[in-house]
């Protein structure tokens, strides 16, 4: 017989990668090693491998939000992570039903680009993204190029990462987790600025040798996870960071290369 347990339940709003190394593929495997319960709703179909994106078919609006409706209806939602949106009717869906359970976690993945290069957010959704979604915001976890597109301008090295960190925490109100892993060495940091002015710095060296196709779906997945078993931001955001470290310390071995094991 099987015994009952019960885990926290959360929700990732996001694409679905058809090659399953990021997106809502990543996000469920994320959560569930995590030890949460994973519901989705899926904002667009991507047909994808970590080469390149060659179509992206974006869910219609009102799916969209019957999705999040169904989900917020029924399961127990303790924390939110948002991935790829792709346009600014999306977001702004995703918005307007965000506003209406306030105080919920929210943690959000500003994906603009994917690993292969292929724009993953419409130029025109970027100030919807900035103006409605990221004020609703608790965590927000930028990798360099996306951080650069929110600010406008050029970050390359940890002491322009925290000054961006800090500015994206003031103006969002929220954790800002500003991802090092486009720096060009081997000695990488990730800044954290939190609303009131403070910075943590989580220093490691890069894994090479691995495809890191989806790391940032991975991570923000498990940060929202952590946050839904309990965890404070910060503690969150370091067991994430761990997590992450261990999927690609122990990569799946697939014929083309090695990719991130969620379960490792």
């Amino acid at each position: 017989m099987v015994s009952p347990s019960s885990a926290p339940a959360a929700l990732s709003i996001a694409g679905s990668d058809s090659g399953a190394n990021a997106g809502i593929q990543a996000d469920l495997l994320s959560f569930a090693a995590n030890g949460v319960y994973g519901t989705t709703a899926i904002s667009c179909l991507t047909a994808q491998n970590p080469r390149g994106v060659c179509a992206i078919q974006a869910t219609d609006v009102e799916v969209l939000e019957a999705q999040i409706e169904q989900v917020l209806q029924y399961y127990p939602i303790r924390a939110i992570k948002t991935g790829m949106l792709f346009n600014e009717a999306l977001i702004l869906a995703v918005a307007r039903k965000l506003e209406r359970v306030p105080g919920l976690p929210l943690v959000v993945d500003p994906v603009s680009v994917a690993t292969s290069g292929h724009p993953l957010l419409q130029d025109s959704a970027l100030e919807a993204l900035k103006v409605h979604l990221l004020p609703l915001a608790s965590v927000l976890t930028p990798n360099l190029d996306e951080a650069k597109l929110l600010l406008g301008r050029e970050i390359s090295n940890p002491s322009e990462m925290e000054r961006a960190a800090l500015d994206l925490a003031k103006a969002y109100q929220a954790y800002a987790l500003v991802k090092g892993g486009h720096l060009s060495n081997d000695d990488l940091v990730d800044v954290v600025a939190t609303p009131d002015g403070q910075t943590h710095h989580f220093h490691q060296t890069r894994i090479h040798g691995i495809d890191t196709h989806g790391s940032g779906c991975t991570l923000s997945a498990a940060i929202a996870a952590q946050i839904a078993r309990g965890q404070a931001i910060i503690d969150a955001i370091a067991k994430a960071r761990e997590y992450l470290r261990a999927c690609m310390e122990t990569p799946v071995r697939l014929p083309t290369s090695p990719f991130i094991n969620h379960l490792p």
